[in-house]
Formats: structure tokens, C-alpha cells, sequence
């Protein structure tokens, strides 16, 4: 009985660090799933479909949100090494400055001392920036209605927020640094830091927004890339889309499909059902919705070259 404790200890440990991985993980995936969400809405949006319809799995939008991550994430990353090389040259200037300024030169201790003056007032026109962005995205929040039809709404007024929370942010930072006794303002350290990583994930999703929709448009004047589908029906579909092909099969006993279709492209697959495209795609388009229940036949066509 003197081991239990210990073996429940033991248990307790390892329950606590598996919970401190998987929670990282699943607030990961969470992610993940909502940016490829994200994009593929706005990327089969413009071709006429909601893509709940599609049925989707929460692998297949993981999955897909790589593709629409890859410009913001290296953005961030490099933001992130200009924002490390900066503040390491200003924090060995200031670091630097503090130690003449107590130094024993007077002459060198004044010319510390008006670096240090310059490195604050310089801070707080830093500062007076981010407040200032901070105004305008707010602004711009207060006058969404207005302003909902801006095709570029959605990203500037993130950025605003966004950047005027980082410069607000540093810029008290580097007041800081040169006057450590400095606490002012204090309290609004942490809205600020919610107000960025805010501003940070809406600017990521209307960046998966805009790969959505940029990769459906570049889809739209290249549907050659897309499997080329024969189709054959029971009855005649009357599709006027331009480049699509209507031929009459030729009939005999026990032939149940009459009507053979071509020109058209799958588009995507889902569930029971394919969502199939015209080779020439136009605003006046429609996207075609075929059901796997035996009433139409399939052939893809053969697209590589030849042997």
C-alpha cells in the first residue's frame, strides 16, 4: 500500500503531460481546419457552390489549408526576423547608452544621456504611431456598414489594428528599456496583445480567403487541368454552357442512356455526388451536380500522353 501514492503520482504526471500536448494539437487542428475552411468556401463560392453542400471530411479542409497558410505564415516569419534584428540593435544601443551615461567620463556620460533623450522621445513617436493606426482601425470598424462593399476592407482594417498594436506595444517597450522605473500605462499591455493576435488571425483568414478565391479564378481559365468527364444520361439535360457537346446515342435493345455529354470537367468530388464544370467557364455558368446512384455513366478521359 506504501506504493500507491507513488504509482498515482506517476499516473497524474504523465496524465498532465499528455494533456499539455494534446491541448497545443487540437487548438492546432482547430486552426488548420478553419483557415482551409476558410478557403475553400471562397474557392468553390465562385463557382456557384456552397461548399457545405460538398461534404467535406475535417481532414480534406486540414489538409487543404497549407495552400492558403504559406504567404501569410512566411510573411510572419519574416516580419518576425526584421522585428528580432531590429530590436537587438536597439537594445545594445540603449544597453550601451545606460552604461556611459553612470560612467565616470562626464563628457561621455552627457552624450549617453542624449542618446538615451532621443531613444525616449523616439519611443514615444513610436508610440503616437500605433495609437494613431490603433484610431483608424477602430475607425474603419465603426464604419463597416458603410464601407462593407471595400473589396480590401477585410484585410486593411486588420492590418490597421494589427500594426498599431505591435508599434504601440514595442514602443512602450523600448520606454522601458531606457528608463526602467517607467510603468506607465501598464494596464494596457495585455488589450493591446489581444488586440494583435486578433488582428493577426482576421488578417490570416481573409488571406485564406483571397488564395481561395485567386486559385478558383486561375481554375476558371484553366479547366484543362481538371479531369475531362464523358457523360452519359437517361434524359437530355439541355445544358447550354459554351464548349459542351450534345450527341444522341444510338439505341438497341436494353441500352438505357440516350444522351452523351462532353466538354465538361469534375471539378470536385463529395460524398455520393461529382461537381462537374464546362470546359469554358463564364460568369453565366452553372456547375453541374451528378449523384453516383447508377442514373448517369461516367468515362474519364484518358489526358496524359500517349504511350
Amino acid at each position: 500500500m506504501a506504493e500507491e501514492p507513488s504509482t498515482l503520482s506517476r499516473v497524474g504526471s504523465f496524465v498532465s503531460s499528455a494533456a499539455s500536448v494534446v491541448a497545443p494539437i487540437s487548438v492546432l487542428t482547430a486552426l488548420l481546419f478553419y483557415f482551409g475552411y476558410a478557403s475553400s468556401r471562397a474557392q468553390y463560392e465562385y463557382f456557384g457552390i456552397d461548399v457545405d453542400t460538398i461534404g467535406l471530411s475535417t481532414q480534406d479542409y486540414v489538409m487543404r489549408s497549407p495552400q492558403s497558410l504559406l504567404t501569410p505564415l512566411l510573411g510572419l516569419l519574416l516580419l518576425g526576423v526584421v522585428g528580432a534584428t531590429v530590436h537587438e540593435f536597439v537594445r545594445r544601443r540603449v544597453t550601451a547608452a545606460r552604461l556611459d551615461a553612470g560612467g565616470p567620463d562626464g563628457e561621455a556620460a552627457e552624450l549617453a544621456r542624449r542618446r538615451l533623450a532621443r531613444s525616449r522621445r523616439g519611443a514615444h513617436v513610436v508610440i503616437w504611431i500605433g495609437w494613431t493606426l490603433l484610431a483608424a482601425g477602430v475607425l474603419l470598424v465603426m464604419t463597416y456598414t458603410a464601407l462593407q462593399d471595400w473589396d480590401f476592407y477585410p484585410l486593411v482594417t486588420p492590418v490597421c489594428l494589427g500594426v498599431g498594436a505591435a508599434l504601440a506595444l514595442y514602443g512602450r517597450g523600448v520606454v522601458r528599456l531606457v528608463d526602467h522605473e517607467d510603468r506607465s500605462r501598464r494596464p494596457a499591455t495585455i488589450p493591446l496583445a489581444l488586440v494583435l493576435a486578433t488582428s493577426v488571425f482576421w488578417a490570416t483568414a481573409t488571406l485564406a480567403e483571397f488564395s481561395g478565391r485567386g486559385t478558383a479564378r486561375d481554375a476558371a481559365t484553366h479547366m484543362e487541368r481538371f479531369p475531362s468527364v464523358i457523360l452519359d444520361t437517361k434524359e437530355r439535360l439541355h445544358l447550354t454552357s459554351p464548349g459542351i457537346q450534345e450527341s444522341v446515342l444510338p439505341s438497341f435493345p436494353g441500352q438505357t442512356f440516350l444522351y452523351r455529354y462532353r466538354g465538361l470537367h469534375l471539378l470536385i468530388e463529395g460524398g455520393d455526388r461529382l461537381f462537374l464544370v464546362p470546359t469554358e467557364w463564364s460568369a453565366s455558368n452553372s456547375t453541374l451536380v451528378v449523384e453516383m446512384d447508377g442514373s448517369v455513366r461516367l468515362q474519364f478521359r484518358f489526358v496524359n500522353s500517349p504511350p
